[in-house]
């Protein structure tokens, strides 16, 4: 067997599948153009990919060393200062247990000790995704606290000034005027912030780890590849939730179904984005490659049916973009640049839609009874 075709081994129907689901969407829906129908069948073809990359954007991977810069880590405390009761719900969360937790955990001994390391919180493998590091008074990076503030908006030196500034000495946030706030949002997020207002900057962060991108810690340390029921919804809006912002600290409620209704599409968005960015680092047909294959199978048609209901030319591109090459070993380059036109097509959705025309996929958004820890949180 060719290593074209080992994809087929695994997911015997993933080809047939896309055409399946394109001559139903056609039986309900005459109006389907032939552009959109074909994008659904291109598992066997090239697509001619909508879209461009900026060529000096980073890679995820360039990205991710910048934002989680040791030496620009402020620590919790800086944002506790403004987002008290945002700092309190963190202390509830395992993001804020892990620094406690898990050097203890026997699982995670067994999985270091395959890994050759000899201390969790000490080296890169663990630290990327367990915990906050900075850089300490002798040059070493040390674990300051577990998956904090800046884990997930960034690390903060650059950006903490002009996220503080409202427009003068005497204005508060309340009284910041839109033409400022809008500055101020631009400024922050040029300077490195991944700012909540594009819901994309967010879902990056929770996919850079809850899809484990490193086949060694897997296939070798034998960490499960991945978070595999981990959905943006479900996981942003149980114990880890923070909405102090639209009630300035007065309650903390889940988002309004606009929000999360453009939540849901981008978290489908990202998953492809990084599955195939793992798929593309694969080097052997072990359970990390599989795993990943898998996802971006799967995730991928859920957004076709979402197309087939919404009819959005943003996710029309996403998805001619993640058929446009093969599920296969030793096809990096390809894989990244499908990675790259998927987040540059997630990270527009999240920046032009608002929710209003999207009200077709309610149905698909979990319940308040499926997200992750909700039944523990004390509002």
């Amino acid at each position: 067997m060719q290593a074209t075709d080992w994809l087929h081994e695994i997911v015997p129907t993933l080809l047939a599948e896309p055409l399946r689901r394109a001559q139903r969407v056609r039986t309900t829906d005459d109006s389907m153009t032939s552009q959109q129908l074909t994008c659904v069948c291109l598992a066997t073809v090239a697509a001619v990919v909508c879209g461009s990359r900026a060529s000096a954007a980073p890679t995820a991977e360039e990205r991710r060393t910048l934002e989680q810069d040791p030496a620009k880590i402020l620590g919790s405390d800086t944002c506790m200062k403004c987002h008290g009761n945002a700092f309190e719900v963190w202390k509830g969360t395992p993001h804020y247990a892990t620094f406690r937790t898990l050097h203890r955990d026997p699982r995670a001994k067994e999985i270091a000790h395959n890994m050759g390391l000899r201390s969790i919180k000490r080296g890169g493998i663990c630290t990327d995704c367990h915990y906050t590091s900075q850089v300490a008074q002798a040059g070493q990076h040390r674990a300051i606290e577990g998956i904090s503030c800046e884990s997930c908006h960034g690390a903060a030196k650059d950006w903490i000034a002009v996220h503080r500034d409202y427009g003068g000495l005497q204005v508060r946030q309340e009284t910041e005027t839109a033409e400022h706030k809008r500055w101020r949002r631009e400024q922050s997020i040029a300077a490195g912030m991944n700012n909540p207002t594009n819901l994309y900057l967010i879902a990056r962060n929770c996919y850079d780890c809850h899809t484990v991108p490193n086949e060694k810690l897997v296939n070798i340390g034998g960490h499960q590849a991945g978070s595999l029921d981990f959905e943006l919804v479900a996981w942003s809006q149980g114990a880890v939730r923070h909405n102090f912002l639209r009630t300035h600290g007065q309650a903390n409620a889940v988002s309004e179904t606009e929000r999360l209704r453009v939540m849901y599409v981008v978290g489908v968005l990202t998953d492809i984005e990084y599955a195939l960015r793992a798929t593309a680092t694969a080097t052997q047909r072990g359970k990390f490659a599989v795993v990943n294959a898998n996802r971006v199978a799967n995730m991928r048609q859920k957004l076709i049916e979402i197309q087939a209901l919404v009819k959005d030319d943003l996710l029309l591109e996403a998805i001619e973009a993640s058929y446009a090459t093969g599920l296969k070993l030793d096809n990096k380059a390809a894989l990244l640049e499908a990675a790259e036109r998927v987040g540059a097509a997630a990270y527009r959705f999240a920046e032009s839609r608002d929710g209003t025309k999207l009200e077709a996929i309610d149905a698909f958004l979990p319940g308040p009874e499926a997200y992750r820890y909700g039944r523990n949180r004390k509002d």
